[in-house]
């Protein structure tokens, strides 16, 4: 699945719609910590390739089935016409923008970029596991235990 995006910002709010929209077919609820958290990761890249890059940008999704088992790998990918490498930026506690990559990072389970012809394509992979303790920590998740929740790393 794919969605051209134009180079302009409220381009960011139709990509959220239409990734948000592909959720409810594959089976990720809407409330589900992967969708929410899928939805952050469409929104950074996205904001990305039409800020940084002034091109138009294609994001793919590429989610399970309906009939997918709970240990699946959801992936998202920017690809952009602008062969500049993402460069992760340090930004102060004032800064209103530059944290788009850390983000990536911190909340992605892999994640990456590749050179493609005249541009590239940055992508990312969640993790949909199981909810028992001994998956979820398998897949770095948090769990709960005796009503305290903690997080595997």
């Amino acid at each position: 699945m794919q969605l051209d995006v134009r180079p302009d910002p409220a381009e960011v709010g139709r990509a959220r719609r239409w990734a948000r929209s592909r959720l409810a077919v594959s089976g990720i609820q809407a409330d589900e910590p992967l969708a929410e958290t899928l939805i952050l990761l469409v929104s950074e890249l996205v904001t990305n390739a039409v800020v940084h890059t002034g091109r138009p940008a294609v994001l793919r999704l590429s989610l399970p089935g309906t009939e997918a088992p709970e240990e699946v790998t959801v992936r998202l990918e920017v690809a952009d016409r602008s062969g500049r490498a993402p460069v992760p930026r340090c930004v102060d506690g004032e800064a209103t923008g530059g944290r788009g990559l850390a983000l990536v990072d911190g909340l992605a389970d892999r994640w990456g970029w590749s050179a493609e012809g005249a541009g590239k394509r940055i992508w990312c992979e969640l993790d949909r596991c199981a909810r028992t303790s001994e998956a979820a920590r398998a897949c770095g998740g948090s769990t709960a235990y005796d009503g305290l929740a903690y997080e595997a790393v």
